[in-house]
């Protein structure tokens, strides 16, 4: 056996660092906290992320992309998933009841992915892209999306000409 074979018996705990009390703890005098300075005070804290006045890393580096918050809120949905369903009319409730979404979704879009071979009907909640809603109806199906209304361009306000206005002359002006 060596000293460096030494262990502390399974399942022994160390005592925690008592810091401050005494030289011969190891951790007396400045108590871990060195000599000076902003961390060696009473009440020396900064925020995190802070460097001391420099340009934080996190203002430094570049900020790119964008998280939607309401990336999950609508949920897609295969053709082939609508080919495994039972029901014939589709709506949320008929994709949440059947498990095709996840219960806490908000609205459900078809999209073009697999085959479907039988007659749906998609109801007023659930939208489809354009190829999906080509697809249901080649077997037949309809889907029942009322479609919005088309805006109309906005006018450009016209510019109302400003009047040219013969200006006096200065001397006319004083009485």
């Amino acid at each position: 056996m060596k000293l460096n074979d030494l262990k502390p018996a399974e399942g022994s705990k160390k005592d925690r660092h008592r810091v401050g009390r005494g030289v011969g703890s190891g951790w007396g005098k400045t108590a871990g906290l060195g000599h000076k300075g902003q961390r060696a005070r009473s009440g020396g804290f900064h925020k995190l992320g802070f460097e001391g006045g420099q340009m934080p890393l996190h203002r430094r580096l570049p900020k790119r992309g964008f998280t939607s918050l309401s990336r999950d809120a609508v949920a897609e949905v295969r053709l082939r998933d609508l080919q495994a369903m039972q029901a014939t009319e589709i709506d949320l409730a008929a994709l949440k009841a059947e498990k095709v979404v996840p219960h806490d979704v908000l609205g459900a879009k078809v999209i073009l992915s697999g085959e479907l071979a039988r007659k749906l009907t998609l109801k007023q909640d659930v939208k489809a892209s354009k190829g999906a809603r080509a697809a249901i109806e080649k077997t037949g199906g309809k889907v029942e999306i009322a479609e919005k209304p088309a805006e109309e361009p906005k006018k450009k306000k016209e510019k109302k000409a400003k009047k040219a206005e013969p200006q006096a002359a200065e001397g006319e002006q004083k009485s």
